[in-house]
């Protein structure tokens, strides 16, 4: 792989502003989800591949610690930049090309909130614009052999989401419908197939084996947390920033004039008009931004070579429009601070953010509310479970509404001497009711307590209160359940709950 110094220098930047920004509020429900999944180490799970979760659990070898884990994301991000700096390269881009591909790679929102939170997107963010760029040289005559680094980095995509198969096709479709096809007539391409085929295959029978519970999962939640106003192209533009959209823009439009580099903005077209199609959720497609960045950043540059106040311009520009995004994808502000920014750009701007009025309190958009108030619930529950006689504390269990919670009672529930937390949610309903039986139950927003799981006596013991958290996480009633009528081992196959949608359950 050819050297940048200029990329290099961005990439630091971007690892740098990472490190600074991502260790605040605290951990995203999903982040505590992945470190216990990864405390199971098993080839897949049933929401995700297993990559995500083993780099979560990894990171926190010595400790709990939020930075730790967030490092994680922030050397993709700057893995991404040096990336996207280097198909700036390849599309025959100078210094100054580099830099605002590089700078647009920090700053632009999506490609910010990629790099700030543990996930599998985080993966992709850096795996996807690799292919991009083996590829492209691929199609410029390089050793066909490098298909084989193709087809491994794609299964490392796939070991962490699943969503790069449709990258992938779209690309072939890309390079099918343009001379670009010429690079797989060679053994190497069907090599390199066979390749990422056997390095998914372990993941793949692993679904086989349990049922395909991510297709379940997908079926279950199809279409009901999607954003379908405005239509899906739109929110691309929205979710990149509508001004540096401008540079992903100006670089499809000239990625589709070259004959050399058309495949890569057909690709794009095609990837998002299969992902509209299946109701994705708009950040899916958030990994292929860096080399649509990379070629927009060409022209950029030639647009602004007669005359250095127009580069000036360019960049303040970019950092302009940047600034007033930032905390919404970043949290450099503290919480309260933010709450505050976040009313004022909505009265001045007549916007309506993805928030709700809880309890007469404004709550920060879903993004940070679910980065907060875990360990104060897990205090609220240990205090009850703590309440509890010697001999029902012995043999109590305690059973979470969703895997976020499962998780946080899992993470933090050792400081109180907590048993592992059941929940019917996700791989939490796999790991099923560990050897419990449901006698003396503690549950955590009451959700059990249905037609499904009878008791002879329920009492509210208490009430979690978080004015910063999302509806479905605030008021939070902890019941104590005896006198289960049956045993859970004999309840559990009707408490599987296969969904994202964790306010739904």
């Amino acid at each position: 792989m050819k050297f940048s110094r200029t990329g290099l220098i961005w990439a630091l930047a971007a690892l740098a502003v990472h490190l600074a920004g991502n260790a605040h509020y605290g951990f995203f429900r999903d982040e505590l989800y992945f470190i216990m999944c990864g405390r199971h180490p098993a080839l897949g799970y049933v929401d995700q591949p297993p990559l995500t979760p083993l780099l979560a659990a990894l990171s926190q070898s010595f400790g709990l610690s939020l930075f730790a884990l967030r490092v994680v994301p922030a050397i993709c991000a700057a893995i991404a930049t040096y990336a996207a700096c280097l198909l700036t390269a390849e599309f025959e881009g100078g210094i100054f090309a580099l830099s605002v591909a590089g700078l647009v790679m920090i700053v632009a929102p999506e490609m910010m909130a990629l790099g700030l939170r543990l996930s599998p997107d985080m993966v992709e963010l850096c795996t996807w614009p690799l292919i991009a760029l083996w590829t492209l040289r691929l199609t410029r005559g390089a050793d066909p052999r490098w298909w084989l680094a193709v087809g491994a980095v794609t299964a490392l995509a796939a070991w962490s989401k699943y969503t790069v198969a449709f990258f992938i096709a779209a690309l072939l479709a890309g390079m099918l419908l343009t001379p670009a096809r010429r690079a797989l007539r060679t053994p190497w391409f069907a090599a390199g197939v066979v390749l990422a085929a056997l390095l998914v295959l372990p993941n793949f029978l692993w679904q086989v084996h349990n049922g395909y519970p991510m297709l379940q999962l997908l079926e279950n939640d199809y279409g009901k947390f999607v954003l379908k106003d405005p239509p899906f192209p739109l929110q691309q533009i929205l979710i990149m920033s509508p001004l540096l959209s401008v540079v992903w823009l100006s670089g499809l439009v000239w990625l589709l004039y070259r004959r050399g580099t058309r495949f890569l903005g057909i690709a794009y077209l095609a990837l998002i008009a299969v992902m509209w199609a299946f109701d994705a959720k708009n950040y899916y497609p958030g990994p292929v931004y860096p080399y649509l960045i990379a070629a927009g950043a060409v022209p950029i540059e030639l647009w602004t070579s007669a005359r250095r106040f127009w580069r000036v311009a360019a960049v303040a520009a970019i950092l302009a429009f940047a600034i007033p995004s930032t905390p919404f994808v970043l949290p450099v502000l503290p919480l309260k601070t933010f709450v505050a920014y976040q009313e004022s750009l909505g009265r001045i701007f007549d916007l309506r953010f993805h928030v709700d009025r809880n309890a007469g309190n404004s709550v920060p958009i879903q993004y940070y509310a679910d980065m907060t108030g875990w360990p104060d619930l897990v205090a609220a529950v240990g205090e009850v479970y703590a309440s509890l006689p010697p001999g029902e504390r012995a043999q109590a269990a305690i059973f979470a509404n969703n895997a976020g919670e499962a998780a946080a009672l899992d993470v933090y529930g050792q400081r109180y001497g907590l048993p592992p937390a059941l929940s019917g949610n996700n791989n939490y309903w796999l790991w099923g009711p560990r050897g419990f039986t449901g006698n003396v139950l503690i549950d955590v927003h009451g959700n059990v307590r249905d037609d499904r799981v009878r008791f002879e006596t329920v009492r509210l013991a208490a009430v979690f209160r978080n004015p910063y958290a999302m509806p479905y996480e605030n008021n939070v009633p902890i019941y104590v359940c005896r006198g289960i009528h049956r045993p859970l081992a004999v309840l559990w196959p009707k408490l599987r709950n296969y969904s994202y949608g964790f306010d739904r359950l």
